[in-house]
């Protein structure tokens, strides 16, 4: 699907009053069990990961569009109708808001036990850990995880819905995970990310950052003496307001990442030199390394090997159309009527007989009417 993007949800609207919970559940449940009956458990974890999609259940089910409160009471409204089902649709929902988001593990162990399936699914407890790892420290975008919603199969697919606070801005982004794009977690493994642009964001999972990569996991291995002496003496140039001796160029960091210190992150390093990794993301999977750490091995690697991290933020790009009231920005009048010529395009050739455009727009209403 690619890198997707809408506008920030501001945190207000959350509240959801008890009588319209109850039918968003109830609608909720009706709506996934009949695209199970018609297209199988998988295809509601390629909807969830669709942002597109999800904003689209979160209307039709009643809720704010404008709110970070969509994403955590349909996930709440999702997990509870999944619930009551037992195993009757052939996929499990672990996970949630605030300290709900912690137990997710814990929550896929016990369905596993609950309903006898196989082993091999206590590995997803792994996969959820990791996935909120990577949005914490592999991607430092400035939004702090607060809402971790994991759905799986019992044959082991699956996907994640997690949310982020900005806590200077109050506005909350969402992040769209499914395993078939995920691929080895570390090169632009989301399916989407909703939020707008936040300029530069220190993004270690970045496809183009492969290099930055393998610096960071030789760095890994490396005696943390040295690491820690490294990192010592860049603060000291740049506390001196130049870049470190022979390096013509150095990592800056956004403004709202503050420079760690050396003497808070040589535990950190001393986790990782006691381990060793055959791949990259198992850096993510190690106890006590957090954003803090990360970002100073990145600062590290760049100065030692020359190879600079990325600062793509995966967002691209924001609501097709916009709107009238300028929210979240103004009509774009080009793409406006590209899509109008598009969609023009589509009923001339389907009555000529050519309904290749057409059967597109009907497999898209298709999606996002959920039938």
């Amino acid at each position: 699907m690619g890198r997707t993007g809408m506008a920030d949800l501001p945190l207000h609207g959350g509240h959801c009053p008890p009588w319209l919970f109850d039918r968003m559940k109830r609608l909720a449940g009706a709506l996934l069990e009949a695209i199970v009956l018609e297209f199988g458990p998988v295809e509601v974890l390629r909807r969830l990961s669709d942002p597109v999609w999800f904003q689209a259940l979160g209307s039709l089910l009643g809720f704010d569009w404008h709110s970070s409160g969509l994403t955590t009471t349909v996930c709440g409204a999702i997990k509870e109708a999944v619930q009551e089902r037992g195993d009757g649709l052939g996929f499990f929902v672990a996970g949630g808001k605030g300290k709900r988001s912690l137990q997710t593990p814990r929550e896929i162990l016990e369905a596993g036990e609950r309903y006898g399936l196989p082993q091999e699914t206590s590995q997803l407890a792994e996969v959820s850990r990791l996935v909120a790892k990577i949005d914490s420290a592999g991607l430092q975008d400035g939004f702090d995880l607060y809402h971790h919603t994991f759905f799986f199969t019992a044959d082991g697919r699956w996907a994640v819905i997690q949310q982020g606070l900005q806590d200077a801005t109050g506005w909350a982004r969402r992040y769209h995970w499914l395993d078939e794009g995920a691929g080895d977690f570390v090169s632009d493994p989301h399916g989407a990310v909703v939020g707008r642009r936040q300029g530069m964001v220190l993004n270690l999972v970045a496809a183009e950052g492969k290099d930055h990569q393998v610096a960071l996991l030789a760095l890994a291995q490396e005696r943390s003496e040295r690491v820690v002496q490294t990192y010592r003496s860049l603060l000291e140039s740049l506390e001196k307001g130049r870049a470190p001796e022979g390096v013509q160029r150095y990592l800056k960091l956004p403004g709202t990442h503050a420079i760690p210190q050396a003497k808070t992150l040589e535990k950190s390093f001393l986790a990782l030199y006691d381990r060793r990794f055959s791949h990259y993301r198992e850096i993510f999977q190690v106890p006590g390394v957090g954003p803090q750490g990360f970002r100073a091995l990145s600062m590290v690697a760049e100065v030692l090997y020359g190879v600079p991290a990325s600062f793509r933020d995966p967002v691209r790009y924001a609501f097709a159309h916009g709107g009238k009231d300028g929210h979240p920005f103004p009509v774009r009048r080009d793409v406006y009527d590209h899509s109008t010529a598009f969609l023009e395009e589509a009923i001339r050739k389907a009555r000529l007989g050519q309904t290749e455009k057409m059967e597109l727009l009907k497999r898209l209403a298709a999606l996002q009417g959920g039938s």
